[in-house]
């Protein structure tokens, strides 16, 4: 399978003030988080409001993110919504711009049967030849895909691991414990990312690691290294940051903290520009907890 890396971090997508995706910003940030210690990029995610863009957007985010950090890194495109020929349509061009693979997310709204996700994600990875990640977020899609259908898609050849957000313990383990040698599991979340891995996980889809990629490797090498004593206590230095990050909605906090930081990603886009009400209570609380950490990401 396509090593992707252990650290995937799912990328703000930089906007100009007129709200047009900043390309030129783009670039500059992929290059700047895997300098600061990420191994590979999610393009087009949540964190990335591609709810909010447009496929011709996403296609040239796709293209030039990847153009940027060439063989640097792996780009991870996010080309799968809850209409299965649109997401084929949309993977299929991913793939000839030259995206290392794809993020396959369950569907949202529709909510289909466990066989019709089955169906649907095996319909997509048949239509193209680069590897897809699957992703299981059912706080986003008020579905969860189970463990059972799970494994079952881990039997495709090209479907290479899952980014796995269902916060559910249990099913993550079943899933590592039962999967086929060579399938990743990927922590969804960053608070779990040390139990995820401690339980034989493979790495983290990080929030976080637009801002402290560093630190966030830091300690998985603790981890991975057996030293998990100085790995919970890296954990647990970090716990207060990432949890910070969703305060509120993500990716409202992150592109906040990329910008406090003092590397201009711009503004958002609607729906996700919070009132200056709600920034300022949000604000007030997370200031005093991103202050307590030293930021990876700095200018090339």
């Amino acid at each position: 399978m396509a090593e992707l890396g252990r650290l995937l971090t799912a990328m703000v997508t930089p906007f100009t003030e007129t709200g047009d995706v900043d390309y030129p910003r783009a670039r500059d940030l992929a290059k700047a988080i895997l300098k600061s210690g990420s191994d590979g990029l999610v393009i087009g995610g949540t964190t990335g409001e591609a709810p909010a863009m447009n496929d011709e957007e996403l296609l040239q985010l796709f293209a030039e993110v990847k153009q940027a950090i060439g063989e640097d890194g792996a780009v991870v495109a996010g080309t799968t919504n809850n209409n299965t020929q649109s997401s084929i349509a949309l993977s299929r061009a991913a793939e000839k711009v030259g995206v290392d693979a794809i993020l396959m997310t369950v569907p949202a709204y529709n909510k289909p049967t466990m066989g019709g996700l089955y169906r649907h994600f095996t319909s997509i990875a048949d239509a193209v030849g680069i590897p897809g990640v699957l992703y299981n977020v059912p706080s986003r899609t008020a579905l969860n895909m189970d463990a059972a259908t799970t494994l079952r898609l881990a039997q495709v050849p090209n479907i290479v691991g899952v980014k796995e957000a269902s916060s559910d313990a249990d099913q993550i383990a079943y899933v590592i414990k039962d999967s086929p040698d060579g399938f990743r599991v990927w922590s969804g979340n960053d608070n779990e990312t040390f139990a995820t891995m401690a339980t034989g996980g493979y790495g983290i889809v990080s929030v976080a690691g637009n801002i402290i990629s560093g630190q966030v490797q830091k300690m998985m090498g603790l981890l991975l290294e057996g030293d998990v004593e100085a790995a919970a206590a890296e954990h647990l230095r970090l716990l207060p940051i990432f949890n910070a990050l969703f305060i509120i909605t993500n990716p409202i906090p992150v592109r906040y903290a990329i910008n406090r930081s003092g590397f201009d990603v711009g503004p958002a886009r609607l729906p996700m520009i919070p009132e200056s009400a709600e920034l300022e209570s949000f604000s007030t609380r997370f200031d005093p907890i991103m202050d307590q950490y030293a930021i990876d990401l700095s200018e090339a």
